[in-house]
């Protein structure tokens, strides 16, 4: 569970001796609330400052002795603590309902925002489950129109509470398509991760640079083949110039055809082998 303290998200403190009131036994369960007001969305940031302005309209505005829900979850999944565990509410209608059940707040409003998302869900779900585990709180789920005259939690989430408060099902693959500018930004993270970050050990590194990136391996193995190709022109060179030697050798220089043949093999085996060290020294994977 997300949870956000009290001195987290920046509570007054609460006015005693109402404040301070605790649970007169075990709680029969959690009532889920909503805000019975218009709400929009706002980033997670913000989240803490509204959770602040709550607690202002119940005691200023209210007069109560504190923000009146034991918990509220924002839309992103996390958890602020308000009364807790131990203190009793006052959200749930009266005195008798507020000591019988813990009061979770949703933060979706009766219009703008209305439906709760997967991850206020989740949170939501972790609050109740603390509260059975550590308040203690047994298993009974409900909403705030259970037993009083409200339409709060509003239909979507008193639906889900009836359902047994549910996770959100996360295994159903999106099938959405990407955007431009998703697609040009998940291409910037692959070449990032895998053309130029370091990570693929190579045996001609050294000590202080071990490991190199694909997109240098690539280019080493590109600028070894083209030092390759000179080698091979260059020994190409050599074998028609000893072509021509032994042309002439044949046309008159006293050796006969053996010798001949045996000067050429060693010649052409002398720069095969030369041109295999170097091709070795050079070698990407040797």
């Amino acid at each position: 569970m997300e949870l956000v303290t009290r001195a987290q998200w920046g509570a007054r403190d609460y006015r005693r001796p109402n404040g301070a009131t605790l649970y007169s036994g075990k709680r029969r369960g959690v009532k889920l609330h909503y805000l019975g007001t218009a709400y929009s969305d706002r980033p997670h940031a913000q989240c803490a400052a509204y959770v602040r302005q709550l607690q202002a309209q119940h005691m200023d505005g209210n007069g109560w002795s504190d923000i009146g829900y034991s918990f509220v979850v924002c839309t992103h999944g996390y958890v602020y603590e308000g009364r807790g565990l131990k203190r009793r509410n006052s959200a749930n209608g009266n005195t008798t309902l507020n000591n019988q059940d813990y009061a979770v707040l949703l933060m979706v409003g009766s219009s703008g925002l209305t439906e709760p998302t997967d991850a206020q869900l989740h949170g939501a779900r972790d609050a109740i489950e603390y509260c059975r585990e550590e308040g203690p709180a047994g298993t009974w789920l409900g909403g705030h129109r259970d037993g009083y005259a409200t339409a709060c939690p509003g239909d979507a989430v008193y639906a889900w509470a009836k359902a047994g408060a549910p996770r959100p099902d996360t295994s159903k693959e999106d099938d959405m398509p990407l955007t431009a500018a998703e697609k040009k930004e998940l291409a910037a993270l692959v070449a990032d991760q895998v053309w130029k970050r370091d990570g693929l050990p190579v045996r001609w590194g050294t000590k202080e640079n071990p490991s190199w990136s694909a997109y240098s391996i690539l280019h080493h193995a590109t600028e070894v083949a083209r030092e390759n190709r000179g080698r091979i022109k260059a020994l190409q060179a050599d074998v028609g110039a000893l072509s021509g030697v032994v042309s002439r050798l044949a046309e008159g220089g006293g050796l006969d055809a053996a010798e001949i043949q045996a000067a050429a093999e060693a010649g052409a085996r002398a720069a095969l082998e030369k041109l295999g060290q170097q091709l070795t020294d050079t070698d990407p994977q040797g």
